[in-house]
């Protein structure tokens, strides 16, 4: 049986769908080595030395079974070519003969065999307002389209499941839930492990810690505005905020908050993090937050916990689904309740350490290896 898939994000992206493509792939590959893979990528303009680009190469060495197939555009040529313009050309034209294709990323590519989607979440819809609103309306008609094509739609969450249903009238025998993993380099470290990544950002010796992009929805002007109030207690006089993430969409509020609240000697950015430090940042911190207004999963607050660290987080969309019982939650619009949250985590030894322990439980639930088996499955089907 021959596997296309779209590996596009993978080679391209360092965080996101770029790391859910590489994690679950992998995980796929090294489970079953009975199919042969064909991964698709937009090379034009592709550093061939970035790590993404060896990591990729690297597995094509491992896996006899396992071909790259460059596609001559850019990720936005592609995205014109296939989506914009709709271009009948199949992909097969560049990968040969497929029995199956998957692709991990909201849309599809013209082909002839049968087809797997992955729809992270539906964000595009629920907060238009956080986007570009060209992408908005590419997306409104791209997922929609690529959708109703598939032959079975993979969803993050059954949070994300619902509003498929709710919102795309899709059928709920088309859609199955295949969570996320966490990478194996998620877990407690040393101090001795920790102190390397510690000195290279200069991080402070208390802090809190977000991990995600810099924009609206992740309500990162909350955050800060509850990261204030704590602040004006004398005993949290030295607590800091470690921002970990890119700019995203609209991220100009997020700085005029800083400077409005004069707290930017107490709040960190790491813009550009290597995925090799973010375990020990997490291990650092004392609380992990993740007030997010909307996730299709929300991987960070699993992480922290795989990490040892406890999370406060909201209780919207699929948050709950992903930390259980095992995180503080609190309505991401109520910025006292999360001020309160986290002062409960810096002052009550006894909650950190429960939700410390059941965060380390949790966190071994969602792993590659189970959602790398639940694709096989379903690769089966066409087999």
């Amino acid at each position: 049986m021959r596997i296309g898939i779209d590996y596009t994000a993978a080679v391209w992206q360092g965080a996101g769908i770029g790391r859910y493509t590489r994690e679950l792939i992998r995980a796929t590959i090294n489970q079953n080595r009975n199919y042969e893979y064909r991964l698709f990528f937009a090379a034009g303009g592709l550093d061939q030395q970035s790590h993404y680009v060896q990591d990729f190469k690297q597995v094509c060495r491992e896996h006899a079974n396992v071909r790259a197939v460059p596609i001559p555009l850019t990720p936005r040529r592609m995205t014109q070519f296939w989506q914009r313009l709709r271009a009948p050309l199949p992909i097969e034209v560049f990968t040969g003969r497929l029995d199956l294709l998957y692709s991990p990323d909201f849309v599809l590519v013209p082909t002839r065999a049968p087809k797997i989607l992955t729809v992270h979440d539906l964000s595009f819809w629920v907060y238009p307002q956080f986007a570009a609103q060209g992408m908005v309306r590419y997306l409104s008609d791209a997922v929609p389209r690529s959708v109703r094509r598939a032959d079975l739609v993979l969803a993050d969450s059954q949070a994300t499941k619902r509003d498929m249903i709710n919102m795309m009238d899709v059928d709920p025998e088309r859609i199955l839930v295949v969570y996320p993993g966490v990478t194996e380099d998620f877990r407690l470290l040393t101090p001795e492990e920790c102190l390397p990544v510690q000195q290279k950002f200069n991080l402070p010796q208390k802090f809190l810690v977000f991990v995600g992009t810099l924009s609206p929805r992740k309500n990162v002007v909350r955050l800060l505005e509850a990261f204030h109030m704590l602040t004006q207690k004398s005993e949290h006089a030295n607590l800091h905020l470690v921002l970990v993430g890119q700019k995203g969409w609209l991220s100009d509020d997020i700085f005029t908050t800083i400077a409005r609240l004069n707290i930017a000697q107490r709040v960190l950015w790491l813009n550009n993090i290597d995925d090799s430090d973010l375990p020990a940042v997490y291990n650092l911190a004392c609380v992990s937050v993740y007030p997010s207004l909307y996730e299709g999963f929300g991987i960070p607050p699993l992480e922290a916990m795989a990490c040892g660290t406890p999370v406060v987080t909201a209780d919207n969309s699929s948050l709950p689904e992903a930390v259980g019982d095992a995180a503080l939650m609190v309505t991401a619009e109520d910025v006292e309740a999360l001020a309160s949250s986290i002062l409960q985590l810096l002052t009550h030894k006894d909650l950190w350490t429960r939700l410390r322990d059941a965060g380390l439980e949790r966190a071994r639930q969602f792993t590659w290896e189970r959602a790398a088996l639940q694709l096989i499955d379903c690769y089966e089907r066409y087999n």
